[in-house]
């Protein structure tokens, strides 16, 4: 059993926290800007909260943040109330938060200063993989304090691999959304060409998605699509801000991604429409408009 913190219980922090107490059986601190929920998890989970991250992450032997960008990552560890500013030397920071790989770079050598080892550690799966524990782990950063970490990180995870140093899990997670705007973008327009052919929809995914048209987002999302349901998963406001993190970086490292910068812009149309809480599939929406 180890001593953790967690900061950040948004919709994948929440349930993360969750079975790092009860499968992973460790004595768990958590912190939550809005108090409320903090206290939520406390009474769901029976384990305690702190008034501020730094106190949270007081006498950790693991911390591990999950927050919304790179801002609010850099006020959850570098801030006044940090958990740089308590953290003990030989403890390890574990960032959950899907952020530019410059921060991650930034957070290991601060983190390092204070004798602390860092890993970038994104996630993929949802918060239905969070809810479930079987998350898919992306992380970056040196090999010892990943060893260190993976078996407390495998509470929540079904995949963990380390990728790299620094900065290296957070480049997997942009290779990840890149293949995820492209396939659903894809499967919007199958499902338009389809309804708008006269083709049973649900018909014909049970056949192709035998083949080597078949995704993970075709089985999960083509039944939803079809009915116009927009209510499940990652939402458009998440996405955009995932691929403006990736069009940085194109923009930094010479990547040419035509794909993905048309359809962040198609994700824009949507959330014209209103649906900036729609899940991801709703690129269907603007094709139906």
């Amino acid at each position: 059993m180890a001593k953790v913190a967690f900061i950040g219980l948004g919709v994948m922090g929440f349930p993360m926290a969750g079975h790092l107490k009860t499968k992973g059986g460790h004595d768990v601190t958590v912190y939550n800007r809005t108090a409320e929920k903090a206290a939520a998890w406390v009474e769901k989970f029976s384990g305690k909260s702190a008034p501020t991250p730094a106190e949270a992450a007081e006498g950790c032997d693991f911390v591990f943040v999950c927050v919304g960008n790179d801002d609010d990552l850099r006020q959850v560890t570098s801030g006044e109330n940090g958990v740089l500013k308590s953290m003990k030397p030989g403890s390890v920071l574990i960032d959950n938060t899907t952020a530019s790989a410059e921060v991650a770079r930034e957070l290991y050598e601060a983190a390092k200063a204070k004798g602390v080892d860092f890993i970038d550690a994104p996630v993929s799966g949802g918060q239905a993989g969070a809810e479930n524990g079987v998350l898919t782990v992306m992380c970056g950063g040196d090999e010892a304090a990943y060893e260190k970490a993976r078996p407390v990180i495998d509470a929540y995870a079904r995949m963990v691999g380390l990728m790299g140093p620094a900065g290296s899990g957070q480049l997997t997670k942009m290779m990840n959304q890149i293949c995820i705007a492209g396939i659903v973008q894809g499967l919007a327009e199958a499902v338009h060409f389809g309804k708008r052919a006269g083709l049973e929809i649900e018909k014909v995914v049970d056949v192709i998605s035998k083949g080597a048209a078949g995704s993970w987002q075709m089985e999960n999302r083509h039944k939803t699509m079809n009915q116009g349901k927009y209510d499940f998963g990652f939402a458009v406001d998440w996405m955009r801000k995932d691929l403006g993190i990736v069009l940085a970086e194109a923009r930094s490292n010479g990547a040419k991604l035509p794909l993905t910068a048309l359809v962040d812009q198609f994700y824009g149309d949507v959330q014209a429409l209103g649906g900036n809480r729609w899940d991801t599939s709703s690129l269907l929406a603007r094709l139906e408009k």
